[in-house]
């Protein structure tokens, strides 16, 4: 009875997560500097982000927060604020330590706890995951769809966002993928803060 709709989340979900964006730019950075591992907790945390917008979606919160333009100001610059901060430190690391090329001479340690968080804060603070899932909760999915069915919904698109960020970890954080990225050195993590940088800017300045 729902697989229509389900269909059209999927798809919608697919394009969405597939495309560059802050998730992707932080798991690319943890990867690169501390191996899969990091990469896979940090996805971990960005997949947990999406059961957040979910939650807030079904209890009508995201409504809400499109409806109040200060309470969306205010998390839409607290996310800028969050991806900025990320920005300078890996700017700032950059030029604490000497060019790197060699994976050990490189190697971050990230404890598991705190890769998931950054993670989490990244997806759950994005505003424009926020008016995905307002658009797909508003729009796409109709206002009959059981809760538990909407529940559901939600479940499959946090396994999709980690299951898509976890292939990528595995991916990027090959020892001979790591040292490719790092022959830049220390160009390449000023690069991924630039990227940050930007990225907090565009969400700052937009709202679409």
């Amino acid at each position: 009875m729902y697989w229509a709709e389900f269909f059209t989340i999927a798809v919608a979900h697919l394009f969405a997560v597939a495309s560059p964006g802050p998730d992707f730019a932080v798991v690319l950075r943890q990867c690169v500097t501390s191996g899969t591992r990091a990469g896979l907790w940090t996805s971990f945390g960005v997949g947990s982000g999406i059961l957040l917008h979910v939650t807030y979606c079904i209890l009508g919160v995201a409504l809400l927060l499109s409806q109040s333009p200060a309470l969306f100001n205010s998390m839409k610059y607290l996310a800028a604020a969050y991806l900025f901060y990320l920005g300078i430190q890996s700017i700032r690391e950059s030029l604490q330590e000497a060019a790197a090329t060699d994976i050990d001479a490189v190697n971050v340690s990230l404890e598991p706890g705190k890769a998931f968080i950054l993670g989490f804060l990244t997806n759950g603070l994005n505003p424009k995951a926020t008016l995905f899932f307002l658009a797909l909760f508003t729009v796409v999915i109709s206002p009959e769809t059981p809760t538990s069915v909407q529940a559901i919904y939600g479940i499959y698109l946090a396994m999709a966002t980690f299951a898509w960020f976890a292939m990528l970890s595995t991916i990027l954080g090959r020892d001979n993928v790591r040292a490719w990225l790092l022959r830049a050195g220390a160009w390449f993590e000023r690069g991924m803060g630039l990227v940050l940088i930007l990225i907090a800017i565009q969400i700052a300045f937009n709202t679409a």
